[in-house]
């Protein structure tokens, strides 16, 4: 079954590489006219450190299925950031989402508890008249080094609807050169899930460190819901979507790895 009744479980080797909370609201133009001053005091003891850069937007070709579609350029994005002391959390703030981003996550309850004062803040200070969009999103990657199974087919550890060709006993994994699944559904009657599995390298943006060469799995479970979300509902709006990413990353593994994970 694709999704799994399995009780939620605390792995000690969990395989989330980064975690990322995104809520998107219709555009508000004074963030990014001025420096969030007053939204960075409100955070500051737990977001000591401060960047901004510009997001550069692909261009946006108007007027699709008429004789002259044009290419228009976009402006950049004012993109304000701030960082956790250790460099485990951030906060991205444009002006038409916030996001809470880690790359150590541990359980649901320390990350929503990371959520709730910055997002109180938000919502205090620039008051969203709505949030269209409503996302959380966890990437995991498998590495059967890591886990000491480096002798385990992928099929051994993964369910096969996210598996494809490698599913099959008669396919040998160094004869695919791709193999990847990608799909979207809907969950229940206003969550959906954009999934991403398959074999892959990790690329590592930091200059002078060679990429590394372990070939992993990749299980990107991007769940969201949109529409025009109150901002007191978004606490059950994230209880439910994690719910959901629950169900799914349980119901991907085999208890091969569910025992490996521990």
């Amino acid at each position: 079954m694709l999704l799994s009744e399995h009780e939620r479980c605390i792995y000690s080797r969990s395989p989330l590489h980064e975690v990322i909370c995104q809520l998107r609201f219709p555009a508000i133009l004074s963030i990014g006219t001025k420096e969030p001053v007053d939204f960075q005091e409100a955070i500051r003891a737990d977001f000591p450190r401060y960047a901004v850069k510009q997001d550069i937007l692909s261009p946006k070709i108007a007027g699709i299925g008429t004789t002259h579609p044009t290419v228009e350029r976009q402006d950049p994005v004012t993109n304000y950031n701030f960082i956790s002391a250790d460099g485990t959390w951030k906060i991205n703030l444009t002006n038409r989402f916030i996001s809470l981003s880690t790359l150590h996550y541990t359980r649901w309850e320390d990350f929503a508890r990371q959520l709730d004062k910055p997002l109180g803040h938000f919502i205090r200070l620039y008051q969203p008249a709505f949030f269209e969009r409503i996302g959380l999103r966890y990437l995991n990657v498998i590495s059967r080094q890591k886990l000491e199974l480096p002798d385990c087919s992928w099929a051994e550890l993964l369910q096969s609807p996210y598996l494809g060709p490698l599913s099959q006993p008669d396919v040998a994994e160094a004869n695919l050169s791709k193999c990847a699944l990608d799909a979207e559904m809907r969950l229940d009657s206003s969550c959906h899930v954009r999934i991403h599995a398959g074999p892959g390298r990790m690329q590592r943006n930091t200059p002078g460190i060679p990429d590394d060469p372990e070939v992993k799995f990749i299980l990107d479970l991007d769940l969201f819901m949109g529409g025009s979300i109150a901002g007191s509902l978004v606490p059950g709006a994230l209880e439910t979507l994690h719910g959901h990413s629950t169900r799914l990353f349980q119901g991907a593994i085999t208890d091969t790895l569910r025992d490996a994970l521990k």
